[in-house]
């Protein structure tokens, strides 16, 4: 069985994620989504509100995936989660050239630290390309309309996530 792990923040979770995750699931057997927690990082979902929005987003999405894909929270370094689940691979989205980058260096250090997991690209759909979690926040906070970027339940996860905050 082929076995990926997705990780992020997921916060929150977009259409641009969903897409990756939908094609990874062609090709491997089972996909972890794997939501970090970073307490050096400020999120403005709660981590079981990222886990919570992912689960029931896959669910309303794609029924169909709800089998192949877990979803789970972790800390520390990605391939420490892929060696407990089993994973062979990291998953990671690409929007851009400029996200190459930073993936290239991150593939290669999880490379050395664990050169038995592979990082698998997979470009993110033309009609997602522009949307990340950072611009679906600050939208967000400002009162703009998010929904064509993030599925229904990440966007009422982050109408309670504004409320709380102000």
């Amino acid at each position: 069985m082929k076995v990926a792990v997705y990780p992020g923040s997921f916060d929150p979770v977009t259409f641009g994620h969903l897409d990756v995750a939908r094609r990874a699931t062609a090709v491997f057997d089972r996909l972890i989504f794997a939501v970090l927690t970073n307490p050096s990082k400020t999120s403005l979902l709660t981590v079981a509100e990222r886990l919570d929005a992912i689960r029931t987003s896959v669910a309303v999405i794609d029924p169909g995936l709800v089998e192949r894909i877990d979803v789970q929270s972790f800390d520390g370094l990605t391939v420490e989660v892929c060696r407990r689940a089993g994973a062979g691979f990291i998953v990671r989205g690409l929007r851009a050239v400029s996200d190459f980058e930073t993936e290239m260096q991150l593939a290669h250090n999880n490379r050395i630290l664990a050169p038995e997991i592979d990082t698998v690209f997979f470009m993110t759909s033309l009609e997602h390309g522009y949307v990340s979690s950072a611009l679906v926040r600050e939208i967000a906070r400002f009162g703009g309309d998010v929904q064509a970027m993030v599925p229904g339940p990440a966007g009422a996860a982050l109408r309670v996530a504004v409320e709380r905050v102000r």
